[in-house]
């Protein structure tokens, strides 16, 4: 190989290695993703309705004007609620409320504001606050929790049951009237 060919071939080689050394040199930093936020992934709903099955049979079924649910835990926040509770007798529990809120987790519920329900049967209670607790196939009417069905008047601080109010246990505060209404 001539000195001429061997001088282009290093001249070559030195602009290769200059072309790969500018290369490395000029490449981009990659962004990392960072999620800019911390708030929760939600979607929102109007008019929609949640409910539970256990062996074929509806145990309840909640209606919202406005619901919004977490994306990740599937938890649900309702807003105006119109529901209903079955018994397995065929009794129902109706509810309406201002609001409440569903945990996917352990699949209880608690309605809250302005809480009014009635039974099938006749029934009609008042409270702070419902709650399901599902694992015990429980309702409780929580806090300033009245309940009125024919002559019978029970106030209570909590009115539970695991039959759809139709067999009650009044804890905190319990009075129960017979025969008309206290005052």
């Amino acid at each position: 190989m001539s000195k001429r060919n061997k001088f282009l071939a290093g001249l070559g080689v030195l602009a290769f290695v200059a072309l790969v050394v500018w290369a490395v040199s000029t490449v981009p930093d990659v962004e990392k993703i960072v999620d800019k936020t911390d708030e929760p992934r939600v979607m929102t709903y109007d008019d929609n309705t949640l409910s539970e099955e256990k062996d074929g049979r509806k145990i309840w079924e909640l209606k919202a004007e406005h619901m919004v649910v977490n994306v990740d835990t599937q938890d649900v926040t309702l807003e105006k609620i119109t529901g209903h509770f079955y018994a397995e007798d065929g009794r129902v529990v109706n509810v309406t409320a201002d609001g409440g809120s569903y945990d996917n987790g352990t699949k209880d519920i608690a309605i809250k504001g302005n809480v009014d329900i009635t039974t099938s049967d006749g029934a009609k209670l008042t409270s702070d606050e419902l709650r399901w607790a599902a694992k015990e196939a429980r309702l409780a009417a929580i806090g300033n929790a009245t309940a009125t069905k024919d002559d019978m008047k029970a106030v209570g601080e909590k009115i539970e049951s695991t039959d759809g109010f139709n067999k009650i246990k009044i804890t905190g505060k319990a009075h129960l009237v017979k025969g008309g209404n206290d005052k």
